[in-house]
């Protein structure tokens, strides 16, 4: 590896972007990514050297926290080796795996962008290609010898995201991806624009340090107008839970039943913890601007504020296998970490 270009490592986990279709069947099939310079001659033309490593690929459907501990401790082996990172990842599960690398990798001081295709990369419309190229310029962006972008990132269809404010808003166009509560970290065009207002300052002086330990005794919680205590109240009594995500309505508001209240309570009570998201693309849970959400502000719910579901289900899975203590829990989780939230 060179000293003088950036070193980047792409790391394929599966999805569409890895694969190639077979002109004789129309079938189609894993990538050899040992051949990508080969394949991708455009790849030359970037000031870097690419090296590739390909991680057990898997449908990214099939994405777990198990996965998330083997792409996080790729990156540790090879954090003073390369200075960014590629991950090539299937767009159903991409937000989940951004914002849960995000948690993971602490105190990161280097690019690790997140990237896939709609289409697979040997077709003729693909966008494989250009999100490709472009991710991996990002990821070797350097002003003084220093990464300029210094975060988990998630780039697509010319936009550059911080990864635990994106989701998955569209299955069949390029523009699949969107972070509807925050900036554009970067847009590509016929220059690539890097927003440095909105980017991720991390603590640089402080040892890059890797969290392994998830707890996915957790569940979700979408309410609708006629929900029923027994749906509630079967959830609640899941074996080992340890938190519940409620998706509320528009600013935090949920329904001011006395069962559905005192059940709530219980479970705080019992040290189950709740969180508080609202189920609108945009905006933010501010409980207690209407009656509706008083009560759970008054019974010691988490506000999830403008946190994305993908981002609220990773965090509470880390901060759970941090084993932090119930009495600053609410505190911590109200605290943004790493820019998931406002």
């Amino acid at each position: 590896m060179s000293e003088s270009k950036p070193n980047i490592l792409l790391i394929y986990t599966g999805g569409t972007i890895g694969m190639i279709r077979d002109f004789k069947t129309g079938a189609l099939k894993a990538f050899d990514f040992k051949t990508l310079l080969d394949k991708i001659p455009e790849l030359q033309l970037l000031d870097c050297n690419i090296e590739t490593v390909s991680n057990k690929p898997i449908d990214s459907s099939n994405m777990n926290p198990e996965y998330w501990v083997e792409i996080a401790e790729l990156i540790e082996t090879n954090y003073d080796k390369f200075d960014g990172f590629v991950v090539l990842h299937g767009s159903d599960t991409m937000s989940y795996t951004a914002s849960a690398l995000s948690f993971m990798l602490d105190n990161l001081a280097k690019p690790v962008v997140f990237t896939g295709s709609q289409l697979p990369i040997g077709d003729l419309r693909t966008d494989a290609k250009e999100n490709l190229i472009t991710s991996i310029q990002v990821a070797s962006l350097q002003k003084d010898g220093i990464p300029v972008i210094q975060e988990v990132c998630l780039y697509f269809e010319y936009k550059l995201y911080r990864g635990n404010r994106t989701t998955k808003m569209n299955a069949e166009h390029f523009e699949a991806f969107a972070s509807p509560n925050y900036n554009e970290l970067a847009v590509s065009g016929v220059h690539l624009k890097v927003n440095k207002k909105y980017l991720f300052n991390p603590h640089v002086n402080k040892p890059f340090k890797v969290h392994k330990n998830l707890n996915s005794n957790i569940a979700l919680i979408k309410l609708f107008p006629g929900i029923t205590k027994g749906v509630i109240q079967s959830v609640f009594d899941t074996p080992n839970l340890r938190a519940v995500i409620l998706e509320t309505y528009g600013a935090g508001n949920c329904t001011t039943e006395s069962w559905f209240i005192n059940l709530l309570e219980d479970r705080i009570t019992n040290g189950v913890h709740i969180v508080n998201i609202t189920q609108c693309s945009k905006g933010s849970v501010i409980m207690g601007h209407y009656e509706t959400s008083n009560s759970l502000k008054e019974i010691g719910v988490i506000s999830g504020k403008d946190i994305t579901t993908e981002a609220a289900v990773t965090k509470l899975m880390h901060l759970l296998g941090c084993n932090i203590s119930s009495e600053i829990f609410k505190t911590t989780y109200e605290k943004p970490l790493r820019g998931e939230m406002t």
